[in-house]
């Protein structure tokens, strides 16, 4: 994808992004987003455009996994692309809030890999 993207989501991201969904939505709900999630294309979206369709802010720069996720990259470590879904004209981040965030502070126009359902 990029010098900071993995190609592919990684396995343990799905759960994660289930367990965020089931607490929005039903667990049927929400086994079909993730199932349509792991069939998904994945697209890229700038990180300055994710967290404003989100309406979330940004975290800062001192949060533990955001920083984390920093120091990651620029040692030369590869982030996973993020799940998003999309649901009665709002955007849910299922997965990779903390990475979003991290790359905005790169720079907000970075393009970031992600798959939205």
């Amino acid at each position: 994808m990029n010098k900071y993207w993995l190609k592919n989501p990684e396995p343990h991201d799905f759960p994660a992004a289930a367990d965020y969904l089931e607490l929005l939505f039903s667990e049927d709900e929400t086994k079909v987003f993730v199932d349509n999630l792991k069939k998904a294309v994945t697209i890229k979206k700038k990180a300055k455009d994710i967290l404003r369709a989100s309406v979330l802010p940004l975290l800062p720069e001192s949060n533990i996994h955001v920083k984390e996720n920093i120091k990651k990259v620029k040692k030369g470590g590869k982030l996973s692309p993020v799940l998003l879904v999309r649901k009665n004209n709002k955007l849910i981040i299922a997965d990779g809030y903390h990475r979003i965030c991290a790359m905005y502070y790169l720079s907000e126009d970075l393009e970031i890999p992600c798959r939205l359902v």
